[in-house]
């Protein structure tokens, strides 16, 4: 297997990584990660009975999809917070069986969505978060091509993400992996040895912080997505 990690959608092509990749980004395994919150939260709403998820870019977007189909759910923040209008926000605790079991999540966060539209293109693509971690390790065994791609903050990296994909990268590297490149060699670095480790990564980071401001609810997401295994199921968007 070979690993490599985009450090957010936007970020310059890491050349030295993409060496005799293919072409095709179809046969690359694509894993989207945004631990603070979107596909934590995401992560629950299949554990939930979510039926499939639509990321996409906009408000505007997500309505015109709710316009062609009223059965689906718009969900989604801006600025942390649920969308005016919107059925569901972007807090993991929103997402229970009786919310979204059986629905189609139309889903417009802020930074997740972007990284898992970055995934468009691959055959096969998986959610990325702390609370399921090492279920996606299991699901990536015997995967020959990797990439990882971090939501990042408003066009920046995200500490968090970055920490996430290197406990990935670290989990894979132990079972023969190989990990290419500038970023996922960083990235690896900055993974996270044991669940305190990511606790304090989390409430840390710029956007634990920011989360917290916002109030107590705010704070709780925080504190779940900084639970290690939570889930012990990966799952394809």
């Amino acid at each position: 297997m070979r690993v490599r990690v985009s450090l957010w959608p936007g970020a310059p092509p890491d050349a030295d990584a993409a060496r005799g990749w293919p072409l095709e980004p179809r046969r690359v395994t694509a894993v989207a990660i945004d631990v603070l919150r979107a596909t934590t939260t995401l992560t629950m709403a299949f554990t939930h009975g979510a039926a499939r998820v639509i990321p996409v870019a906009s408000i505007e977007e997500a309505r015109a999809w709710k316009a062609r189909d009223p059965q689906v759910l718009l969900c989604g923040e801006r600025g942390g917070l649920k969308i005016p209008g919107f059925d569901l926000g972007n807090s993991p605790s929103e997402y229970g069986h009786e919310a979204v079991r059986g629905r189609t999540l139309v889903f417009a966060a802020t930074n997740g969505s972007l990284a898992m539209r970055a995934c468009r293109g691959s055959d096969e693509r998986m959610l990325g978060s702390f609370v399921g971690a090492s279920a996606l390790v299991e699901a990536l065994a015997g995967r020959r091509f990797v990439r990882i791609v971090c939501s990042g903050r408003e066009g920046r990296f995200a500490v968090e993400d970055v920490a996430c994909a290197g406990w990935l990268c670290a989990a894979l590297a132990a079972r023969g992996a190989t990990i290419e490149g500038g970023a996922a060699r960083l990235a690896q670095a900055q993974a996270p040895g044991d669940p305190p480790g990511i606790h304090a990564c989390l409430q840390g980071s710029e956007s634990g912080r920011a989360l917290r401001r916002l109030g107590p609810v705010f704070a709780r997401d925080v504190e779940f997505a900084a639970q290690l295994d939570r889930v012990n199921q990966a799952f394809a968007f």
